[in-house]
């Protein structure tokens, strides 16, 4: 925290924050290690979800990306549209799939939940919010095109629209 004088000085300890961004399905407590989800075998270990074999006697708590998937409450949507969609619809999708698969592999809790044909194109939807940016990313860098971002950080929700 910067004082009158323009140094920096470390934060009290007793000062609360407002939390930026509320994220219902981030979890309240700690989990105990290691926890293991029961619907994609993803385990929470120091601290984060990662795939890993749990050992014998792990607990059992459903993941973030799993609820939300249960839940059908995306944290991301990406919609791809225009003329260009039309002629390179599995190109497209292929590279939406082929991001997730790199992300996942490292980040167990972004995933794709769905993909779907909506009125002007297609929408995938996502359990997390890196992921979608990602996905809208990558359509640009391939195939450049128009890329646009709205996030609400009241809900934590992005989306992306892409079109070309």
């Amino acid at each position: 925290m910067k004082t009158d004088r323009g140094t920096w000085r470390p934060l009290r300890r007793d000062e609360l924050r407002d939390e930026l961004v509320h994220d219902s399905y981030k979890s309240k407590r700690k989990l105990p290690e290691p926890t293991r989800c029961p619907d994609c075998g993803a385990v929470y270990s120091a601290g984060r979800w990662t795939w890993a074999v749990a050992p014998a006697g792990a607990q059992e708590h459903c993941c973030p990306a799993c609820q939300r998937v249960r839940d059908r409450f995306p944290a991301g949507y990406v919609v791809l549209a225009g003329e260009f969609l039309a002629g390179h619809r599995d190109e497209l999708l292929q590279l939406a799939r082929n991001r997730e698969a790199m992300e996942k592999a490292e980040h167990p809790l972004e995933r794709i939940m769905a993909i779907e044909d909506v009125e002007g194109g297609v929408q995938i939807t996502t359990t997390d919010t890196h992921l979608a940016r990602d996905i809208g990313e990558a359509m640009y860098s391939a195939y450049k095109g128009d890329l646009q971002y709205h996030y609400n950080k009241e809900e934590n929700l992005l989306r992306v629209h892409w079109a070309r």
